[in-house]
């Protein structure tokens, strides 16, 4: 048996390892997209969840491309199921994306707490300050082939009357929300990951 049949049979186990951990993560964030909430501070419309948990917890357990991954499975299984026409997966998958690629980054640089913390913290403020551009281009201005743009800021204003135009909207509830969001789910990784990882990887 030469080198390269041994290398072979060490990463099989390896690989099949991190592809079934990724599809079983992606399986819970999907289920998790469906156990969401309003919030008072927030219009109706504008739910909580915590599907972004699990490609967290994937993107440091086998890296920042397996988190991505994740986002994506559960946004197309979601698809089938949406009624948003595919912009709000559309829109999830970016800021899902987009916050935990720099956490699995960072962390992958030197693979500690600290640096856990750092990279999802960092991840969470890139996702907030790119739901801006996000929701102003793409998402809203399809939402309104369903409710009109008047009645969108409205909903706003019910909640701050001085809001008057959707960038402010997006400024001081949008990106708020959405860093407030993935906050949660750097809390609840940061304290169940170190038992999960040990599990995720076959230890």
């Amino acid at each position: 048996m030469n080198e390269k049949t041994i290398n072979a049979q060490v990463r099989r186990p390896v690989n099949t390892r991190v592809l079934t951990g990724t599809a079983m993560l992606s399986a819970v964030a999907f289920i998790l997209m469906y156990l969401e909430f309003p919030i008072p501070i927030m219009p109706s419309f504008i739910k909580l969840d915590f599907s972004d948990l699990p490609a967290l917890i994937g993107a440091f357990a086998y890296g920042p491309i397996a988190g991505v991954l994740i986002e994506l499975i559960k946004n197309l299984l979601h698809m089938f199921v949406s009624q948003s026409g595919a912009v709000g997966e559309l829109s999830n998958f970016m800021l899902g994306a987009l916050f935990v690629l720099p956490a699995g980054i960072i962390y992958s640089l030197k693979k500690n707490k600290k640096s856990a913390v750092l990279g999802a913290i960092t991840g969470a403020l890139v996702s907030a300050l790119a739901s801006i551009p996000s929701n102003y281009f793409i998402v809203y201005p399809v939402y309104t082939a369903f409710m009109p743009m008047d009645a969108i800021i409205g909903m706003y204003q019910a909640i701050r009357p001085s809001t008057d135009n959707l960038l402010e909207a997006l400024v001081v509830f949008n990106a708020p929300f959405t860093f407030f969001k993935e906050l949660i789910s750097v809390v609840v990784t940061v304290l169940i990951y170190k038992p999960l990882s040990s599990i995720l990887k076959g230890n």
